[in-house]
């Protein structure tokens, strides 16, 4: 029972030992550090100072182990690698005569040796003070000891002055300027206007030199136009004398040369009125002799016409009677045809009807209703033209129907038998009946208003 106590104990002990163990491991593993590339740690230990960082020999990782830690206890400084700038904004400053200007510079710097800006100062804002204490005194120095518009001319040549100036106080602190301190601005100080009329004064003698370069140039620029204006009038005259002298040269060359031409035109004139006249004298015998030869030929060819219009007339009268014979014989051929085609044409005229008429009527022999209907449109058309007729003839006539026995429809009916065709024919023999006797006669003329003819005694 007490072993199995005190084992349990031992592996108690043991395990707090190793959990220990464990929480001492990650507490160290939490003191490593690592160094940015911009900056470097200044590690110091009771013994040794070293530098921590990129381009060290001791590299950029360690451990900060606590100072409170003996032996391996230590102090860091972190101090930045890369470029830094140092500014002085309205630094009130005195030029030599004791003037009173505000300035403003600006310089740019870089550690070059950590372990001894390390031992100088205490942290990075500790040397920022330490390093503008230095450049204060440097510019105020400097400027100190020169007129102010010597100050305000030279800019450029201060600033290396103000290099020059702190460069050797700056290895002291392990600090290097990385380029010209510059001055970047001057101007007055409250309640000061010295600056300003300086600048009036610059701005009043550059209006003064202004001004008389400006006279100056106007009346450099007025005595060359004067000078010019002669030069051009000198050149004008010049040139007018020379077109004077060459244009009289000219002229005179010029008659010169047409008496030379006229001279010339007269002679050739000459020459040619001679050649004309032996021409016109060559021309004339020439013409004579055409003519004297047109003469001759005219005559012989009057001889010869004489006699072609002689045969011509001979020959022309034969062939007028040959014409004349045959064209009576083509005339009496033409009468003779033209009387047989209009014997056949007229025959063919008088047959058409004819043979029309003998087809239409085979045609119509052998069609028995179409013979039925052509004659019952004959029997219309008779009917309508006696119906016509019988209207025009009561309408010119007085007639009184007498009806004596039966009806009136049986009397109208009967007037239709008197103006038919044995109607008529019946009043016709009872006319000639009555116009056979002398008191018949004698009725008949007195409706006719014929006279009778009187009587012949024997």
């Amino acid at each position: 029972m007490f072993d199995t106590i005190m084992g349990y104990v031992f592996y108690g002990a043991v395990f707090v030992a190793l959990l220990f163990i464990v929480k001492i491991i990650l507490w160290i593993l939490t003191l490593r550090r690592v160094v940015p590339t911009n900056e470097v740690h200044i590690i110091q230990s009771s013994k040794t100072t070293k530098s921590f960082g990129k381009d060290t020999e001791n590299g950029n990782t360690y451990y900060e182990w606590p100072s409170w830690i003996p032996k391996l206890g230590i102090t860091k400084i972190i101090l930045p690698v890369s470029v830094f700038d140092l500014d002085l904004h309205e630094y009130e400053a005195y030029d030599k005569g004791r003037l009173p200007f505000v300035i403003d510079v600006k310089s740019f710097f870089r550690i070059d040796d950590s372990n001894l800006a390390a031992q100088r100062v205490a942290s990075f804002a500790d040397l920022k003070h330490q390093l503008q204490a230095i450049v204060q005194g440097a510019v105020r120095t400097i400027l100190a000891s020169s007129e102010i518009e010597h100050i305000m001319q030279g800019r450029s040549e201060f600033g290396e002055q103000f290099t020059t100036e702190v460069r050797e106080q700056l290895k002291n602190w392990g600090v290097t300027p990385v380029k010209n301190i510059e001055l970047m601005d001057i101007r007055d100080a409250e309640e000061s206007r010295v600056i300003h009329n300086i600048m009036e004064k610059k701005k009043s003698l550059i209006e003064m030199q202004s001004r008389s370069e400006v006279a100056e140039n106007i009346k450099k620029a007025q005595v060359a136009e004067i000078n010019a204006q002669r030069e051009t009038e000198v050149q004008q005259q010049d040139a007018l004398q020379k077109v004077g002298e060459r244009k009289a040269e000219t002229d005179k060359a010029v008659g010169i040369a047409m008496q030379q031409s006229q001279q010339a035109i007269a002679e050739q004139a000459k020459i040619t009125t001679e050649k004309e006249m032996e021409v016109t004298r060559v021309a004339d015998v020439k013409q004579a002799e055409i003519i004297k030869q047109v003469n001759v030929v005219r005559a012989e060819q009057d001889k010869q016409t004489k006699v072609v219009i002689a045969e011509g007339d001979k020959q022309k009268t034969v062939l007028d009677a040959e014409a004349l014979l045959e064209s009576k014989q083509r005339e009496s051929q033409a009468i003779g045809i033209e009387g047989q085609a209009r014997a056949d044409a007229e025959k063919a005229m008088q047959l058409a009807p004819v043979e029309a008429q003998i087809v239409l009527a085979k045609e119509i022999g052998e069609n028995h209703s179409y013979q039925t209907y052509l004659v019952t449109l004959e029997k219309i058309k008779a009917s309508q033209a006696i119906g016509i007729a019988q209207a025009a003839s009561l309408e010119k006539s007085d007639l009184k129907i007498i009806v004596n026995s039966g009806n009136v429809a049986d009397g109208i009916n009967k007037i239709s038998d008197v103006l038919s065709a044995s109607g008529g024919t019946s009043i016709g023999s009872m006319l000639e009946g009555l116009a056979q006797s002398e008191t018949g006669k004698a009725v008949l003329d007195k409706f006719t208003g014929v006279k009778p003819e009187p009587k012949v005694k024997k």
